[in-house]
């Protein structure tokens, strides 16, 4: 029994092990040409970060100053006058803080 077993052999790298790391690299580089992967993501990313801030001041302005408005209205009985001047409030609060996002040295 001891005959039939013989200690493994130290082989090298396969050859067939070296074609698909080849095979694989090229197929990775194919994606990212593909996709456009290392192009300017800081970039996009920087802009799509700058975009849901501006969503968030304006959204944010709007209902904010709806929310105090209605608060307002409920304990002074000022029935939608409040909530229309924190509205509009809101809104130019909202609007001054993106125009000052904007003009913000990048």
């Amino acid at each position: 029994m001891a005959e039939n077993d013989s200690a493994p052999e130290n082989l090298g790298e396969d050859a067939r092990l070296r074609s698909l790391d080849e095979r694989l690299r090229a197929a990775r580089n194919d994606e990212a040409l593909r996709t456009g992967a290392g192009k300017a993501t800081a970039t996009n990313d920087a802009g799509y970060r700058l975009g849901n801030r501006v969503l968030a001041e304006l959204v944010g302005g709007m209902a904010g100053g709806a929310l105090i408005g209605w608060v307002i209205d409920r304990f002074a009985g000022t029935s939608p006058w409040a909530l229309l001047v924190m509205l509009a409030l809101g809104t130019i609060v909202a609007f001054r803080n993106i125009i000052w996002i904007s003009q913000r040295p990048k």
